[in-house]
């Protein structure tokens, strides 16, 4: 027996979202002539229509069970009726959020087809649904993936004066992330807290190893060992202000201390530097606003602009 409930949606970034779903009605010829004559005795099919989609689909989660409550900021509603007796209802709802508006689009549809079913009832005994279907669907971290001719490779570097890889759980969870992306990691490897010896390696790992990307865990605080930033800024050669504005912007919604990091990113070469903070979770909440979008860099990178 399974747990039942709805989608834990709680590490999702907030992304741009849209849906287009359409239901079909199909109606008598006779009752074609009464819509377009303006004889329904019930009055304007089609405005009526209009708001009952307006609100269903910002109602869907009080309707459906495991739909969760979110903002919608925009709803449109088109319909098109044909000469043989099928109306057509589109309904196209957008948002920004971290789950998707298909099925505020397909309820918004539903209840639009219900209503003039329910207006026109009372003339056409010949009412039929016929279908109710999702057209389009955009938005969310899927739509950031992007797909390659090679295969990425990577370096980890766990920033410790005293950790070992067994004892390591953050660098393990970027292992893990980055093979969930088909990255693969030509090194795993545990430093020393020492500005010198972090800016030798990241150094090797771009220039010499020829990486795609550098993961860091560990030393972005404010602690009298933590030079990972300092390190990382003598290294690279565009910083890239983005990377670390998204990762404190995300976690600071998790956790207050997330202001606290003093982790940068930037480009060396042909490779991108990020540093993460040292503990696991928040590492795993890093990753979380890291990846997909952190991807499309590597087509910049080899020229092709976004």
């Amino acid at each position: 027996m399974t747990n039942g409930g709805m989608y834990d949606i709680s590490d999702k970034p907030d992304t741009s979202r849209m849906a287009v779903a359409q239901a079909v009605i199909k109606i008598s010829p006779f009752t074609v002539t009464l819509v377009n004559n303006g004889k329904v005795p019930k009055g304007n099919i089609f405005d009526a229509a209009r708001i009952s989609a307006n609100m269903a689909a910002k109602r869907t989660w009080d309707l459906l069970p495991y739909c969760h409550p979110i903002s919608i900021d925009h709803i449109a509603v088109k319909f098109d009726m044909t000469a043989e007796g099928r109306i057509k209802i589109i309904v196209t709802v957008k948002n920004v959020n971290k789950t998707g508006v298909e099925m505020e689009a397909l309820t918004g549809a539903c209840i639009a087809a219900l209503t003039i079913y329910d207006m026109l009832k009372p003339i056409d005994d010949n009412l039929e649904v016929e279908s109710i279907k999702l057209l389009e669907k955009t938005g969310g971290l899927k739509s950031f993936l992007q797909t390659y001719n090679r295969t990425l490779r990577a370096a980890v570097l766990v920033m410790s004066d005293s950790r070992t890889q067994k004892e390591d759980k953050s660098g393990k969870v970027i292992l893990e992330r980055l093979a969930k992306y088909g990255v693969e990691v030509k090194e795993y490897k545990i430093i020393a807290d020492e500005q010198k010896v972090i800016e030798v390696e990241l150094v090797r790992l771009c220039d010499e190893l020829g990486v795609d990307i550098v993961l860091t865990s560990g030393g972005t605080g404010v602690g009298p060992r933590d030079v990972t930033p300092e390190a990382t800024t003598n290294v690279i050669e565009k910083q890239v202000s983005g990377i670390s504005e998204t990762l404190r912007a995300y976690g600071q919604k998790r956790t207050p201390l997330s202001m606290l990091s003093r982790g940068t990113g930037g480009v060396r070469g042909g490779t991108v530097i990020v540093n993460l903070p040292g503990s696991e979770r928040a590492v795993r909440e890093s990753l979380d606003s890291l990846f997909p979008g952190i991807m499309h860099i590597f087509q910049m990178l080899e020229g092709h602009g976004h």
